[in-house]
């Protein structure tokens, strides 16, 4: 029970003594009234006697309950002080917790007059000379607010809040809320949510701010220029690009100046909804041509709250491109209009885009009438009924051919051969389809007419049916002799496959002997290109590198081609930076390019990606010598970007371009195209054709794209993966240097054939290196045996008596306490030995060796 409640109940029981004492009070005054009065009426002494005694018994009763009523009454009233005591002290502490909370707090009664209320609720109150008191009605107090005008702004909440919120004079803000008592009254607080409400108000400016700001750098990141004029006129924002098409001072347009005042120092069209109709609410738009020949595109938007935006876009590449369009457009009128076909172009939506002379005449339509035209409006239901079978397979991708029945203008019959070829887009999906009509009416009525000489001929075929027996039986012999025929040339043909079969595996299995030779002469030929030579000797040493080069191209081609054709390869597919493989190749073909006076440019990337190295590597390589060789003058460029899960790889050239109807050729063997700009160029045609082939078995995508004049763009689709798939010995690659810091390096190097023992000690000696050759394992390890261990060893795979190169590598570092690097050199191509050398972390090259290449990784392995 409450403080409040106990002193009620206390109140109640004093109220109810004080009725009983009271009560009793009179009673004894009337009991000594009737004793006195009986005492005077009453002469008899017994009876008087009798009387009193009675009398005195009575008293003495009613005195007892007198005394235990005064007793009562007695405690009554020490309860009495008690329960006031307690009912002051409830009090208080009621007062001392209402000042307590940090709200106004008013408590009204059943009839809504103020019973308590706090000091906060009364500081509401100060400066408007209202004095707040007890008893005061709610009524009154709504009524005083609005007279001394305390409330300046009043507004209640939404379904879900039923408070009530005021805003006073004096900008503080209050939320009321109301809550009823048991007795019938009613408990207002009054929270004083002025803070909350001034960081509500700051967190929405700074929001605005914030947008304000992200607005600003977004106009300013528009390739448009932007300009935004109040309901005033007034210029609120602009961009950078706004001034520099327009030429006006930022200085000035930070004045906000008016927008109309600016017409006069500025060269654009300041354009507004209300420029050309006063009353137009919709967007306007217009093209400026300026002095200095840049074509501007200017749009106005109105605002509904006012004022508009105005947007000036450079337009002069596209209003070219247009004219361009429109010239290339006549061209093909002129040329289509002379031909004797109708031709038209049927877009997605079945309209016509396109018609020439001819198929306007044909109809009777003019060109305006028909373009835009759907084909139902312009042959009519009936006939596009007939016509949508072949739209449908059109629009599907599919190429038709039909003939069919129409009218001509005079309504007799003719009959059409139509063609409808799609026209796809990159994706292959049908945008639209050509259409090509020849009139066959002539050779229908022909064909009719040999249909009835032909009825008129089954007399005659009656006739010379005994005839045609006798030539039957003679056909039937020769049948079964050309069956004869056919079975020996089937057998024929089987032996011709197997026979090229069998010849392009031997030329893929004795690729290392036709390379051995091969690579022997080259380090031979570049020892002495390494070697200073007078001037005539140079030029021969030059020639016989330069024939080398070109025999090594040719040679390596074909063995490429010939293990291609007979599935020799298979794709070794890793996880590897692609820098590791562009580096390489980019520093490689520099030197290319810039011996043909080009630039390559390279872009790096930092992806990872799933394939097979040196394969990739291949595609690459006759990309670049592919766009150098057909670049007269101008930029190669080698970069990546990223499409979905796939890294695309590209190789850009300012070249001789391709025809478009020559794209699909290019891939062909031994193709290659008209008007190939070096005379000497001894290529075979087939570097695209390798590519087409290594695409297919590593299943990279292909593309190409090219503008005769202007260059071509080649590109290979390769899978992303993930930087944490790569293997752990992976590291980040950097570019091979050429730097030369082999001056005194001790190199070893194991290989059966003395040539290239020669040779390479020429080559590695010209680099400043101490070179020792030997030709087996037994050799190599006697050489280990008296001589400390070497820098680097270099193994060639294939030794005499069954050894291989690279057990010898293995069985010669188990016995160092450190190991060397080794590079292994060889002609095998196949997976296993890849994945052998690469777990033993030695490095793995391909006969015939490119010295600058070795000299470049020997450098790398010095740097690591």
């Amino acid at each position: 029970m409450t403080e409040a409640a106990q002193s009620s109940d206390l109140a109640q029981r004093v109220e109810a003594l004080e009725r009983e004492n009271r009560k009793l009070q009179k009673i004894n005054r009337v009991l000594i009234e009737r004793v006195e009065v009986s005492a005077t009426t009453r002469t008899d002494p017994y009876a008087a006697f009798e009387h009193s005694v009675v009398l005195a018994e009575q008293v003495r009763e009613r005195t007892a309950a007198l005394n235990v009523a005064l007793g009562d009454i007695k405690t009554s009233n020490i309860a009495l002080s008690q329960a006031k005591l307690e009912a002051e002290v409830a009090h208080q502490r009621l007062i001392d917790g209402i000042e307590s909370i940090s709200d106004a707090f008013v408590l009204f009664d059943s009839e809504r007059r103020i019973v308590l209320y706090n000091s906060k609720f009364a500081s509401v109150w100060v400066g408007t000379g209202v004095s707040i008191h007890e008893g005061l009605g709610i009524q009154d107090i709504r009524r005083l607010a609005d007279q001394h005008g305390l409330i300046e702004e009043e507004f209640r909440g939404d379904e879900a809040d039923n408070s009530v919120y005021y805003r006073l004079k004096n900008d503080r803000w209050f939320q009321v809320s109301e809550r009823p008592t048991l007795d019938g009254g009613l408990v207002i607080l009054y929270t004083d949510i002025t803070e909350l409400k001034q960081n509500e108000t700051a967190r929405r400016e700074r929001a605005l701010a914030d947008k304000s700001r992200v607005l600003q750098n977004t106009v300013d990141n528009l390739s448009q220029g932007v300009v935004l004029i109040n309901s005033e006129g007034c210029l609120e924002v602009w961009n950078q690009r706004f001034l520099e098409l327009s030429g006006l001072n930022e200085a000035a347009l930070n004045e906000q100046p008016l927008f109309e005042d600016l017409s006069a120092g500025c060269e654009l069209i300041l354009l507004t909804p209300f420029s050309r109709h006063q009353h137009q609410s919709g967007t306007i738009e217009l093209e400026q041509s300026l002095p200095n020949g840049q074509v501007i595109e200017i749009r106005s938007h109105p605002i509904q709250e006012g004022g508009f935006v105005n947007t000036y876009t450079d337009i002069t590449e596209r209003h070219q491109y247009a004219e361009t369009l429109r010239e290339s457009e006549q061209w093909i009128r002129l040329i289509t209009d002379h031909v004797p076909a109708l031709i038209a172009y049927v877009g997605e939506d079945l309209c016509f885009q396109f018609t020439n002379k001819v198929y306007e005449d044909w109809y009777g339509w003019s060109r305006e009438a028909l373009t835009g035209k759907s084909i139902a409006m312009i042959h009519g239901k009936e006939q596009f009924v007939k016509l949508k079978p072949y739209t449908e397979r059109a629009l599907s991708g599919e190429s038709v051919t039909f003939e069919i029945e129409e009218q001509d203008p005079q309504g007799g019959p003719r009959y059409m051969l139509k063609a409808y070829v799609p026209n796809l887009d990159a994706e292959g999906r049908a945008v639209g389809f050509f259409v090509l009509i020849r009139d066959i009416t002539e050779r229908r009525k022909t064909a009719y007419a040999l249909q009835e000489a032909y009825q008129t001929m089954e007399q005659r075929v009656v006739e010379r049916t005994s005839e045609l027996t006798q030539l039957n039986d003679q056909l039937r012999q020769e049948i079964t002799e050309r069956k004869q025929v056919e079975a020996q040339l089937l057998e024929a043909s089987k032996h011709a496959e197997q026979a090229n079969l069998s010849k392009t595996k031997f030329l893929a299995a004795v690729s290392h002997d036709l390379l051995q030779p091969l690579n022997a002469a080259r380090l031979f030929t570049s020892a002495l290109q390494e070697k200073p030579a007078v001037q005539g000797e140079r030029h021969l040493i030059d020639s016989v590198g330069s024939s080398l080069d070109d025999v090594e191209s040719l040679l390596s081609t074909l063995v490429d081609i010939s293990k291609l054709d007979a599935g020799v390869i298979e794709p070794d597919v890793t996880v590897f930076p692609v820098s590791s493989l562009l580096n390489n190749i980019a520093n490689e073909f520099q030197q290319v390019a810039g011996s043909e006076q080009l630039t390559l440019r390279y872009v790096p990337s930092r992806a990872v990606i799933c394939s097979d190295s040196q394969l990739l590597a291949r595609i690459l390589r006759n990309f670049l010598t592919n766009a150098i060789r057909y670049t007269d003058a101008g930029t190669v460029l080698l970069g990546c970007r990223r499409k979905g899960d796939r890294l695309m790889i590209e190789v850009w050239d300012t070249g001789l371009g391709i025809p478009e109807d020559k794209l699909g050729d290019i891939f062909l063997e031994f193709k290659r195209l008209q008007g190939s700009p070096a005379v000497n160029d001894k290529g075979l045609g087939l570097g695209l054709a390798i590519v087409d082939k290594i695409s297919r078995i590593l299943g990279h995508q292909i593309s190409v794209s090219s503008m005769p004049g202007k260059g071509s763009m080649f590109s290979v689709a390769v899978p992303l993966a993930r930087a944490d798939q790569l293997p752990e010995k992976t590291k980040e690659a950097h570019p091979l240097t050429a730097d030369n810091q082999l001056e005194g390096m001790s190199v070893w190097l194991i290989d059966n054939d003395p040539a290239i023992c020669r040779g390479m000690r020429m080559l590695l000696e010209g680099w400043g290196c101490r070179v020792e050759a030997v030709q087996g394992t037994s050799q190599l390890m006697a050489l280990l045996a008296k001589s400390p261990a070497p820098s680097l060893l270099i193994a060639d795979y294939h030794l005499d008596n069954d050894e291989n190169g690279l057990e010898a590598a293995i069985d010669f570092n188990r016995r160092l306490e450190r190991a060397v690097p080794v590079i292994m050199i060889t002609a095998n191509y196949t997976n296993e030995l890849k994945q052998v050398v690469r777990e033993q972390g030695y490095l793995l090259m391909n006969k015939p060796v490119k010295p600058m290449k070795l000299k470049m990784t020997l450098n790398h392995l010095l740097d690591r």
